[in-house]
C-alpha cells in the first residue's frame, strides 16, 4: 500500500484518474489489515503527531514567499565538502548495501518533548526567564534559569536533563557559572546530561562555547550531540554524532543498529574528510569553524538593525543562526484564523500569505502551559544569502511604511 501511494504521488495530474479507476484493485486493504485498524496507539504518543515544520513549510513553499522560517542555509556549503562527497561516491566499497523524569528548559527544540514521552519518560519543564534590561539591547544572555527553581525540579527519579547550548531558538550561550549549577545538580542526583551542542561552532564575539562534559564529574554522565548540517551547512545530509563514555554510547549504538540501522556511508566518509581538512587548519581564518561565525555575525547584526529600525525589539543571539523578535507592534489582521491557535501561529500564517515573508512561531518551542508566555515572538533565520535578506528587508520596511 505504501509503495502504491508513493508512486501515485509522483504521477501529477494522472493521480486522480488512477485513484478513481484502480483504487479498488491497487489500494484495497486485505481483511487482516482492516482488522489491524481497530487497534489504538499507546496513550503516551497521542497528540504528538502535530508538527510545526510540516504546517509552515507548506505555507512557505510558494515561490513568492521569502523564507526566513526554517533553519536551512540557502548559501552553498564549502566547496571541499562537496568535493569530498564526489570523491567518496566513486569508491565502490562504500556504496554497498521506565518512567523517570527528564528536565527540559523552555523554550526548547520541538522534538525534545515527543522524544521524551515516546521513550516512556515524563518531561519536567523549567522556563528561561528574561531579566529586565532597562532600555538596553535585549540579549539572549538576559534569559536565565533560576538556580533554586532548577534545583526544585530534581529528585531521585530524575533520569536526565536536556541541555541546549548554543540554544535554539534563543541563541543563548550558557556561561561557565550556569553550566556549573547544572553539573552540580546532575552529580548530586546521579542524573544524565544530554547536551545538544549542534551550534557549537556558531558563537559570536565576546562569547565562548563550553562543553559541560569537560566539567569535573560530568564526562561519565554526559552524551554530547553534534550535527553535520549545522557545522558544514549541509542540513540535507541528516548526519550527526554522539560523544560520550563507552558505557553510554554502546546503548546508543544498539538503538541505532535496530532503528535507523545505518546512515549513508559516502556522506559519513565525506564528512570525516571535511572535518580532517578543517581540523588541520584550526588557527587559519579560512577554517570554516572560524569563517562561518564571522560571516553570520555580520548577518545577525544586519537583522538586528533591520528589526529595530521598524520599532521591533529583537533578542540578540550570542550563538546559533536564529533571531527572535516581539512582533506585537506589527499590524496583522488575524481575525479569520483559528481561534484555538496561539497568536504567533496566526501571525506567521497571515504574514506568509499576505506579506510573502515566512518565519516560525516561538510557541512551537514551548509546552502547553508556557505557550502563552511566548506567543508574541517569532523566529527568523539569518543563515541566508544576502539577496534573501535583501528581499526580507524590502518586505519589512514596506510593511512599516504602510503602517506609518
Amino acid at each position: 500500500m505504501f509503495l502504491a501511494q508513493r508512486r501515485l504521488r509522483f504521477l501529477g495530474s494522472r493521480t486522480k484518474f488512477l485513484k478513481t479507476t484502480y483504487s479498488s484493485k491497487i489500494l484495497e486493504l486485505p481483511p487482516s489489515a482492516k482488522m489491524s485498524l481497530k487497534f489504538t496507539n499507546a496513550k503516551r504518543i497521542e497528540g504528538l503527531d502535530s508538527n510545526v515544520w510540516i504546517e509552515f513549510t507548506k505555507l512557505a513553499a510558494d515561490p513568492s514567499v521569502v523564507n526566513l522560517g526554517q533553519g536551512f542555509p540557502d548559501i552553498s556549503p564549502p566547496k571541499y565538502v562537496k568535493e569530498e562527497l564526489s570523491k567518496i561516491a566513486a569508491v565502490d566499497s562504500l556504496n554497498q548495501y521506565t518512567r523517570g523524569f527528564v528536565i527540559i528548559m523552555v523554550p526548547f527544540y520541538d522534538c525534545y518533548e515527543p522524544m521524551v514521552r515516546m521513550a516512556g519518560a515524563i518531561p519536567v519543564f523549567i522556563p528561561l526567564r528574561p531579566k529586565p534590561v532597562d532600555g538596553k539591547k535585549w540579549s539572549s544572555s538576559d534569559w536565565t534559569l533560576d538556580p533554586q527553581e532548577l534545583a526544585s525540579k530534581f529528585n531521585s527519579k530524575t533520569k536526565a536533563i536536556m541541555l541546549n547550548t548554543p540554544h535554539n531558538p534563543l541563541g543563548k550561550v550558557y556561561s561557565r557559572e550556569e553550566l556549573q549549577v547544572i553539573a552540580d545538580l546532575c552529580i548530586k542526583y546521579d542524573t544524565l546530561c544530554i547536551s545538544d551542542e549542534v551550534y557549537e561552532w556558531l558563537v559570536y564575539s565576546g562569547n565562548k562555547h563550553l562543553k559541560i562534559a569537560t566539567f569535573p564529574g560530568m564526562w561519565e554522565r554526559t552524551v554530547t550531540i553534534g550535527s553535520a548540517g549545522k557545522t558544514f551547512s549541509v542540513t540535507g545530509w541528516k548526519l550527526g554524532w554522539s560523544i560520550g563514555p563507552n558505557h553510554l554510547i554502546k546503548h546508543l549504538q544498539t538503538v541505532q543498529q535496530n532503528t535507523v540501522y545505518t546512515c549513508a556511508t559516502p556522506l559519513q566518509e565525506a564528512l570525516a574528510q571535511a572535518f580532517w581538512i578543517d581540523i588541520k587548519r584550526m588557527d587559519d581564518p579560512e577554517c570554516y569553524f572560524n569563517s562561518l561565525p564571522k560571516e553570520l555575525e555580520v548577518k545577525r547584526d544586519r537583522m538586528v538593525h533591520l528589526l529595530e529600525s521598524v520599532g521591533l525589539k529583537p533578542i540578540v543571539p550570542d550563538g546559533g543562526y536564529f533571531i527572535i523578535a516581539d512582533v506585537s507592534l506589527l499590524d496583522a489582521d488575524v481575525s479569520d484564523m483559528k481561534n484555538n491557535e496561539p497568536y504567533d501561529y496566526k501571525f506567521v500564517k497571515w504574514m506568509t500569505k499576505n506579506k510573502k515573508l515566512s518565519a516560525i512561531p516561538v510557541s512551537a518551542f514551548c509546552n502547553s502551559e508556557t505557550k502563552s508566555q511566548f506567543e508574541k515572538f517569532v523566529r527568523f533565520c539569518f543563515i541566508k544569502k544576502d539577496s534573501t535578506l535583501d528581499a526580507a528587508e524590502e518586505i519589512i520596511k514596506a510593511w512599516h511604511e504602510q503602517k506609518s
